[in-house]
Formats: C-alpha cells, structure tokens, sequence
C-alpha cells in the first residue's frame, strides 16, 4: 500500500482554515475543549479494532501490544486531562511588590494556535493522538502528519480523525518528505516534532524561519547499566521485555548494556532464559514479537551483527522483516553498532569494573533520552545525579513513559521540550503575565521629573 502525497494547496486551505477558525475564538471556551477531549476518548473506542488490526497489518503488532502502549496510553491521557484541565487553565495570582502599588498582577494560560504535529512509524498511534490531547486540551488548533511507513494506520488515522473532527479544527496530512517540505513551509504557532535527531535540525531550521517554537521529541543511544549488586534475574526480565517491545524499536529502547564483568556470564543466561519465557523456543512464531518496519530498516540492522561477536540469537529472515534478539559482545566503541541508535533487537555489551567508570563512559556520548540502571537504589541515585538523560528508571526500563503524572521529553541531543499530563497543556500554552491597576490612585512616584527619587530608591 502507498500513502499518495496531500497536495500543496490542499495544506494550505487547511491551514488557512485552522488559523481563521482559532481567530474564531471557539477554542478558548473550557467547555468546548472538554467536547472535543470527550469525543476523541469515544473515538479510541469506536476505532480500537481498525486500528489495531492496521498495526499488525504494518507491523506485526499484536493485539496486547498495541493497546498497551498505544490506544491506552492515549485513553488515559485523555482522563488525566478531563479530570484536571479546569484547575490547569486557572488563572493564577502572583505576589505584586509594593513598588507597583496599587496593581494586581496574574498569570493567565492562553492557547499558542494552530500547531503541527509530526508523528514517526513506531507507534504510530500514540506518538500522534498523545500530542493532539495537548493541543485540544490547551486551546489550539492542529494539522496532523502521521508516517508514511506505516500506511494502513496512516490511513485509519486519516478516517479516525475525519469522522471525529471538522478539519478545520483537526486534519490529517499525508505524505513523504516532498510534503514535510511543504508543510514546513507554512506558518504555525506551534511544531511538534517525534523522529530523529537528524530530521529534528531540519525541522529546527524551518521553525527558525518564524521563530515558531518547537517541541522535539528525538532519540539516541539510552544505556542500560547492571551493576555487581543487582537482582540479575529482575534486570534480565525487566531489560529483555523493555528491548523486544516493538522489537526494539522504541526511542527510550535499552540502547546498549554496560555489564558489571562479575555478573556478566550470569546475565547472558539469564537473558536468553528470559527471552523464552517471553517469546518461547523460536521467537519469531511469538505472537507478540514485532516485525521490523521495512527492508531498507531490516539491512541496516543486520549489518550492525558484523560489528562483534554474536553471543545469543543473530537469527535473521529477510522475507519476513525478522532479527532475532541478539547478544553482541567484543565491540569496538566506534564499531557502528556503538554510534548509530540501534531502534532494533540488537543489543552490544561493555563491561566495566566500577560504576564511575560506567558513569564516565556514558557522559562521555551524547545526552540520551532514558537512562537505566539495576543494582542498589542509592548507587542508582547517584549515577542519575551524575548523568544526564531525558528520563530515567532505576531497576526498571520503559515504565517512566506511562506515568502521565510526570513529563516525558529529551535534553541536548535526544530533544528539547516536555509533554505529558500537565507539561502536555503547557507545552501548546503561552502562560501571559497580566498586570491590573487601578486608575486611582495613581502616584506620582514614577513619573518624570522623578522629584521624589530619594524615596524611590528607598522602595526599589
């Protein structure tokens, strides 16, 4: 299936449309808002099955897998959002110093506009819709693009979105590269962006143009460290689900492990014996293993079991998209496998001695998205105060993404800015200070000729 490309003045209509229907004044109402996060809820439901089957369809996922960390991801930032949007979009008084007698100063929470949202192929739905909650529940409205890699969601997407909302409030664009530079071209209040940091300076660069802000959402190499004193079955549990969701194909994946040498024999076999607990004998008749996303993905990924020595798995068929999950040891830190986001079921070993040593290696890279560590909770803490990571678990992996209390977002290279629960709202809001004063009284401190700047000054 190919996604046809959405015609250049087509995306432009509808951006002029949004814009005038934003300029409408609809959006601000706090009760239409909470319409709009209540149909996209009933939505979800409506359009569980074609969208579930659309991602086996395109990514072997199965049913389990994509509504857990698709469809109920989404479902459940939509409650959070329901539930608290009336005390998020309160305005908010703020002290005033008695320098601005007799004024009153607040802080009010005030929609950005019309926001793109750029979604990448690995999930799909969730990576989309989650973003859009944001950007309903704050007021603005959105023109979505999902990935063209993934053509049966793109397009259920496309009807999902159709059936539920005027495009004039929400639309769905579809195509290649040829369109993000046609979209890119238009003007928003607001860009966010999910996908690589490669394709994160481009879109950097365009929103430079208007000096649109920009919400990145990128990836990188997130370690995954187990140290001496760790509960290596736990870890291999824990690190073996967290690497073959979405066959490693996940942004805050375990990237790489960083081994303690004392536990390293024991954790290769407690990973493979993990791995078939999972997946069973022959991961890939598992049901819930997925596919990689295309040829072109799947021989990059096979070319990274060159760069050492396969310890466990290296199993591969082209004509299904199938990489076993595979162990790499004896690997050269400027080995690709070592420098390239994997965003497969590839995982390259270093062991190391001590955890500072661990430490060092990490900030030596660039800032990664997630951070892992297993072993004793206080050493935890100190690696994550040492470190730097968009996120991090401490002897878990994955499991900050689900908790939309707290935000989710990269920091240097992995990305910039930060959604989910309340950060979702603020990121799509601009939070205005509005200063109130009376008319009387009005003092005549302030004024030219300034002939009571003694007193002033005393006050200052």
């Amino acid at each position: 299936m190919k996604i046809e490309n959405t015609p250049g003045e087509r995306i432009a209509a509808i951006v002029a449309g949004q814009k005038e229907y934003f300029r409408s004044g609809v959006t601000l109402d706090i009760a239409f808002r909470r319409r709009m996060l209540q149909r996209l809820s009933e939505a979800l439901v409506k359009w569980e099955k074609p969208l579930c089957d659309a991602l086996y369809e395109d990514l072997h996922k199965s049913y389990e897998e994509a509504y857990m960390t698709e469809l109920s991801i989404v479902a459940g930032e939509v409650r959070n959002h329901l539930r608290h949007l009336r005390s998020w979009s309160r305005t908010v008084c703020r002290p005033t110093p008695l320098k601005m007698f007799p004024s009153r100063s607040r802080i009010v929470s005030e929609p950005l506009g019309t926001a793109l949202i750029v979604s990448p192929w690995n999930y799909p739905v969730q990576l989309l819709l989650n973003p859009l909650v944001g950007a309903i529940s704050a007021g603005c409205t959105a023109v979505l693009q999902p990935s063209p890699y993934v053509p049966h969601v793109s397009l259920t997407l496309e009807r999902m979105i159709a059936d539920t909302f005027d495009e004039h409030y929400v639309a769905v664009v579809q195509g290649n590269r040829d369109v993000n530079t046609v979209l890119l071209n238009e003007r928003y209040d607001i860009i966010f962006f999910t996908g690589s940091p490669s394709l994160g300076r481009i879109v950097m660069r365009a929103a430079a143009e208007n000096l649109t802000p920009v919400v990145l959402e990128l990836g990188g190499k997130s370690p995954c460290i187990v140290d001496r004193d760790a509960d290596i079955e736990v870890a291999a549990r824990r690190i073996v689900w967290g690497k073959t969701l979405n066959a490693g194909q996940t942004c805050i994946a375990p990237d790489y492990l960083l081994l303690h040498h004392a536990v390293k024999e024991r954790f290769v076999k407690a990973f493979v014996r993990e791995l078939r607990r999972m997946h069973g004998d022959d991961v890939s008749r598992s049901r819930h293993f997925v596919r990689i996303v295309s040829e072109r993905a799947y021989d990059r990924l096979v070319a990274y079991l060159n760069d050492g020595d396969v310890i466990a798995g290296g199993g591969h068929r082209r004509e299904e998209r199938y990489i076993e999950p595979t162990l790499l040891d004896n690997v050269a830190d400027d080995a690709p496998v070592m420098t390239d986001e994997i965003f497969g079921p590839i995982f390259p070993i270093r062991c190391f001695d001590d955890v500072d040593e661990a430490i060092s290696y990490v900030n030596r890279r660039e800032k990664p998205l997630a951070l892992y560590y297993f072993g004793d909770t206080r050493t935890g803490r100190h690696v994550v105060e040492r470190t730097s990571s968009g996120g991090a678990c401490i002897n878990d992996t994955i499991m900050h993404i689900v908790n939309e209390n707290i935000p989710f977002g990269g920091v240097g290279n992995s990305g910039m800015g930060r959604y989910h629960g309340r950060e979702s709202f603020d990121a799509f809001s601009h939070r205005r200070s509005v200063v109130i004063t009376p008319t009387w009284p009005d003092l005549p401190f302030r004024y030219m000729p300034y002939r009571f700047f003694k007193l002033v000054k005393k006050i200052l």
